[in-house]
């Protein structure tokens, strides 16, 4: 199993039969090399995406018509998208599982907002999401843009998820030192990659803080476009 961050939330995971691109913002995101686009979307199977925001959505639309690859998602957003954007939907709500070429990912709840931008202000894109995606012996939780949850007890001891991708920047999300109380009173990690971080200068620069809090996990500070074999 490869993971490969694309800078803020966007990560390429390739997992069983699937290369599942999250959240892919590429254009415009500051901490992405343009030039690496290419490499970044090869042989993508699927887009999944947490939620609404520009920093999330991004590159989906394009990259999907370019590639002719379906997106998956929240219902009410990605239902839309398939009536009204030209491309293949996989519309799917919280607690509900699909099966992404072997890999499957289960939807779960998170703490944040959703919306796109419309001419006359924000427009609804139904409610964020995380996931926890299960394949090749492990299974992710990929933490969306959240603050720390109630649900993340039982979302622990139901998945009992070994490896976690937590947003983590602060400001928007939880900080450094918010998802590392998370981490320790409701999950078992075994590798924490910290996200949605060193993008602007508002964010967090560092996960040094998530590091010396949990001294028995291993918290890697991903680098752009470098794959991590997990």
């Amino acid at each position: 199993m490869k993971l490969t961050w694309l800078g803020h939330s966007g990560f390429r995971l390739e997992i069983e039969n699937a290369v599942i691109l999250i959240d892919p913002w590429l254009s415009g995101n500051p901490v992405f090399p343009e030039d690496q686009r290419d490499n970044a979307i090869r042989g993508a199977t699927h887009i999944l995406l947490t939620h609404g925001h520009g920093d999330h959505t991004g590159d989906t639309l394009s990259i999907a018509r370019e590639l002719k690859i379906p997106v998956a998602g929240i219902y009410d957003l990605i239902n839309s998208w398939a009536q009204h954007q030209g491309i293949t939907g996989i519309g799917f709500n919280k607690g509900g599982t699909i099966d992404l070429g072997g890999a499957q990912v289960t939807m779960v709840n998170a703490s944040h907002s959703s919306s796109l931008e419309g001419a006359d202000g924000p427009i609804y894109a139904g409610h964020e999401s995380g996931y926890m995606i299960a394949g090749e012996g492990h299974t992710i939780y990929v933490s969306g843009d959240t603050d720390i949850m109630a649900d993340m007890q039982w979302m622990g001891e139901y998945h009992q998820p070994d490896i976690g991708i937590l947003s983590a920047g602060g400001y928007f999300t939880m900080d450094m030192k918010r998802a590392a109380f998370a981490a320790k009173k409701y999950f078992d990690f075994k590798t924490i990659i910290p996200c949605h971080y060193r993008t602007f200068p508002l964010l967090e620069q560092s996960a040094a803080e998530l590091q010396k809090a949990l001294p028995e996990v291993d918290v890697i500070e991903p680098e752009v476009m470098k794959a991590l074999e997990l």
